[in-house]
């Protein structure tokens, strides 16, 4: 590393560095960030059988695109493993395959239980507005104060969107995620009384909903305390565990969709992924197929 990229790193992470539990902290949220990774590329290429679906290409992009760089942009900053430009370029190329990414994930599945299509249409050009508003300005701020960490006003510019970007995405998911509770909450209120395995099933998919809000929350609380790169590795970590927990939506989505159009509940291998029996409704088989990628084995 130059002497110069390395004058700009310590003037930005020397009161981090000195902080040991931090750095413990900080070896535990990559290792986790990291494995998650690499498990979610293996379920995601097992998982999917067709790969011409948003909802495949968001959690694959997430993953290996959002989640990795992301771990690895920072932590590269932190422990001044490599220049400062690739870190950079690293942690906002992971930043935005992640963070925005997961509100197109939300989104993905969301048409699966809301057919509002002015709801669908507001939280598609929510999500381009953030990216454009939103993201484009901290990529900016986050290279200007790497690179003139003596200018106040960049180094003020940074924070004040460093702490809008966090609340915003973190509003802007809660939102998503409070559309499709509210959305399940009428499904189990529509549900019949004797299927109460799909009823269970449709207040789990509540719970996850729930636990990502709480999830995201955490973040912008570590951010308002000050603690930014334990708060951005730590994001990555979240995120990775975030897209993990869609498999298991996922798995629900499809069993809900199966027990709807075959008239009676069917919970093989407790909504398992792979070992899914054939849908005989063409209406849910099409639904399924084009939003979820056509998974598992369709037996007769």
């Amino acid at each position: 590393m130059s002497g110069s990229d390395e004058q700009i790193l310590t003037s930005r992470l020397e009161h981090a560095r000195a902080n040991k539990p931090l750095k413990y902290a900080i070896i535990v949220f990559v290792a986790i960030a990291l494995y998650n990774a690499c498990e979610l590329l293996v379920l995601i290429t097992l998982t999917f059988r067709r790969y011409r679906t948003l909802y495949f290409w968001a959690l694959l992009t997430s993953t290996m695109l959002g989640v990795i760089p992301a771990t690895l942009g920072p932590m590269m900053q932190y422990f001044d493993l490599g220049p400062l430009w690739l870190a950079l370029v690293l942690s906002n190329v992971g930043f935005v395959m992640m963070v925005p990414n997961q509100s197109v994930v939300l989104y993905s599945r969301l048409h699966l239980v809301s057919q509002s299509t002015r709801m669908l249409s507001f939280v598609r050009w929510l999500i381009v507005f953030s990216l454009v508003a939103i993201a484009i300005p901290t990529i900016v701020l986050d290279f200007g104060w790497s690179y003139i960490p003596e200018s106040a006003e960049w180094k003020l510019a940074f924070d004040v969107i460093e702490r809008i970007q966090v609340t915003w995405f973190t509003v802007q998911e809660c939102f998503i995620s409070a559309v499709y509770i509210w959305e399940t909450v009428r499904l189990i209120k529509l549900s019949p009384e004797q299927d109460k395995r799909r009823t269970l099933v449709l207040y789990e998919l509540f719970a996850i909903n729930v636990t990502f809000i709480i999830m995201d929350l955490s973040l912008v609380i570590i951010e308002y305390l000050g603690y930014y790169f334990a708060q951005i590795i730590l994001k990555a970590a979240v995120y990775s565990i975030k897209l993990k927990m869609e498999f298991a939506v996922l798995g629900m989505l499809v069993s809900i969709v199966h027990s709807h159009s075959s008239g009676r509940p069917s919970w093989q291998a407790d909504c398992t992924m792979i070992d899914i029996p054939r849908i005989r409704d063409p209406n849910a088989v099409s639904l399924v197929s084009s939003s979820l990628g056509d998974l598992g084995n369709t037996q007769s």
